[in-house]
């Protein structure tokens, strides 16, 4: 059967934001009273929903949790010197979208700063005015929010294909992480693991 659709973890996978993310939420952690060390926030949290991560350090308080996490939005474009594309990735998907295929990014990370880092990249999602894209698009985005069960169960990956109408036979997946490895073994798709 013919792949039509590819499916692209973002964070690891097609951008390398694991420095910029943990400088982040490290620098957002210290003004709000918590110490985490980069070391720990990247050995324990990294890939993490930021809800289930901070409650995972003992923030508790679904309020001060959002606070938390619209400073970190906020703050995290500050870190963008360290963001790197993975190009030979993108070039594939782009040949792949020339072709008639489908590109979608799944990832747990928030809407909000996937679409900072896509615009610092110069790639833009399905609704993105064309002149703020040089470096192509996506076809579409599905977030942490957009479905009810994280990463490692498949829903994430599952919807992409319902909203595409493709099947996991016609499906390839990028993944980095273990818990995106699992999320994709258990669609039923192909899959990559990615090292950046």
């Amino acid at each position: 059967m013919q792949i039509r659709l590819i499916l692209l973890d973002f964070d690891g996978t097609l951008a390398d934001t694991r420095k910029a993310n943990t400088q982040a939420y490290v620098a957002t952690l210290r003004k709000a009273g918590y110490t985490l060390s980069e070391e720990e926030y990247e050995a324990r949290y990294f890939g993490m929903r930021c809800d289930e991560f901070l409650q995972d350090l003992g923030i508790n308080d679904p309020i001060k949790r959002e606070h938390i996490r619209l400073r970190k939005i906020a703050c995290y474009p500050d870190f963008f010197n360290s963001v790197r594309i993975n190009q030979p990735l993108w070039d594939f998907c782009c040949q792949f979208r020339a072709q008639g295929g489908r590109v979608w990014i799944v990832s747990t990370g928030s809407r909000a700063n996937i679409e900072h880092v896509m615009c610092h990249l110069g790639i833009g999602g399905p609704d993105t005015p064309t002149e703020s894209c040089p470096n192509g698009r996506v076809d579409g985005i599905l977030s942490g929010t957009d479905v009810m069960h994280s990463k490692p169960a498949p829903d994430c990956f599952i919807e992409a294909m319902r909203r595409e109408n493709c099947t996991p036979q016609e499906t390839l997946i990028f993944e980095d992480s273990a818990i995106g490895i699992e999320a994709a073994r258990r669609s039923g798709a192909a899959y990559f693991k990615v090292k950046f």
